[in-house]
C-alpha cells in the first residue's frame, strides 16, 4: 500500500474508503458493511465519512466496521459549515464521536466554506485537539483563495489536509491548488475519484486497463495515486468492486499510459473553478 505522510511524520494509506450515501437505511446495509471490511483487509484502513452523510448513519456504519480494530483505522469525518461556530464545532464532533463509537477522530475537516469566521471554526478544532478528541484537522472544498484567507485569518492553523473533488474528468486542481498544497505540506484527498462512476465504463480506459490486467476503475484510481501527497477515497458498496479498486495501489502508470490519459482527459491549461459535488 502506498502511503502519504502527514505533518509530524505519521503515514496513512494513500488508498482509502469513502462512505457517501452508505448506511442511509438501504436494505442491503450488511453488504455495505462487508465491503468496508474487505477494504480494510486489503490495507485500505483510512475511512472517510461525515456528519452530513445520512444524518450520521454513515458514521454509525463505520462504527460497526471499525469495532474491535479501532487502533488500525484512520477515521476522517467532517463538520457541516452551518455547525462550524466554535461551540458548534465541538458539539458536532461530540455527536460524531458518539455515532462512531470512538473517543477520537483522526482527521476532522470543515466540509466546505460557510458563514462562520474561519477563526471560530479553527478555535473549535484546537479545543478538540487539546482535549484529545481529534488528532489532526483540515478543510474540504477549499481553493487557493480560501487557503489564502485561512492563512491570513488563522496564521497558526496546522491544516493537515484539503479534501477536494479530483479525477480524470476534473483535473483543475493540477493548475494551482495541488502545487500550493504541496508547497505548504498539506495532504490532499480526492473524493469522487471515479467521477461518480462515470469513468468505470469509459471506453477510452479499456486499452490501458487491459495492459495492466485490471479494471477501468483501478486505472482511474491509479491516476489519482500517481501524485505525491494524494489520498484517494473511492466509495463502493460491493465487495467485488472494492477488491478491484484495491488493485490500484499496485499499479505504476508509465509515460505511455499517462500520455494516453492526457489525450483522453486533457490537463488544465488555465485556472478552473473548483469542482464540487
Amino acid at each position: 500500500m502506498k502511503h502519504v505522510e502527514f505533518p509530524g511524520g505519521e503515514k496513512v494509506p494513500a488508498l482509502g474508503l469513502g462512505t457517501w450515501k452508505m448506511g442511509v437505511g438501504d436494505a442491503d446495509e450488511a453488504a455495505q458493511l462487508r465491503a468496508l471490511m474487505v477494504g480494510i483487509g486489503k490495507g485500505m484502513t483510512l475511512i472517510d465519512t461525515a456528519e452530513m452523510y445520512g444524518d450520521g448513519r454513515s458514521e454509525q456504519l463505520v462504527a460497526k466496521a471499525i469495532e474491535s480494530q479501532r487502533d488500525r483505522i484512520f477515521v476522517v469525518s467532517k463538520v457541516l459549515p452551518g455547525n462550524a461556530s466554535r461551540k458548534g464545532t465541538i458539539k458536532a464532533c461530540e455527536n460524531s464521536l458518539k455515532n462512531l463509537n470512538t473517543t477520537f477522530i483522526d482527521l476532522y475537516l470543515l466540509h466546505w466554506r460557510g458563514t462562520y469566521p474561519l477563526a471560530e471554526t479553527f478555535a473549535g478544532f484546537e479545543d478538540l485537539k487539546a482535549a484529545g478528541k481529534i488528532r489532526h484537522y483540515g478543510v474540504s472544498n477549499f481553493d487557493v483563495d480560501d487557503l489564502d484567507e485561512l492563512v491570513a485569518e488563522v496564521p497558526e492553523a496546522q491544516c493537515a489536509a484539503n479534501q477536494v473533488q479530483y479525477n480524470l474528468s476534473d483535473r483543475g486542481i493540477e493548475w494551482d491548488l495541488y502545487p500550493r498544497c504541496q508547497k505548504d505540506g498539506v495532504a490532499m484527498m480526492a473524493y469522487c475519484p471515479l467521477g461518480q462512476g462515470r469513468l468505470i465504463n469509459n471506453a477510452g480506459l479499456g486499452a490501458i486497463a487491459q495492459k495492466h490486467g485490471v479494471t477501468n476503475a483501478a486505472i482511474a484510481l491509479a491516476f489519482t495515486l500517481r501524485l505525491p501527497g494524494m489520498i484517494s477515497i473511492p466509495k463502493s458498496s460491493h465487495e467485488k468492486r472494492v477488491l478491484e479498486n484495491a488493485a490500484a495501489a499496485d499499479i505504476v502508470l508509465d509515460a505511455e499510459d499517462l500520455a494516453a490519459l492526457d489525450k483522453l482527459f486533457p490537463p488544465p491549461r488555465k485556472k478552473r473553478s473548483l469542482a464540487m459535488t
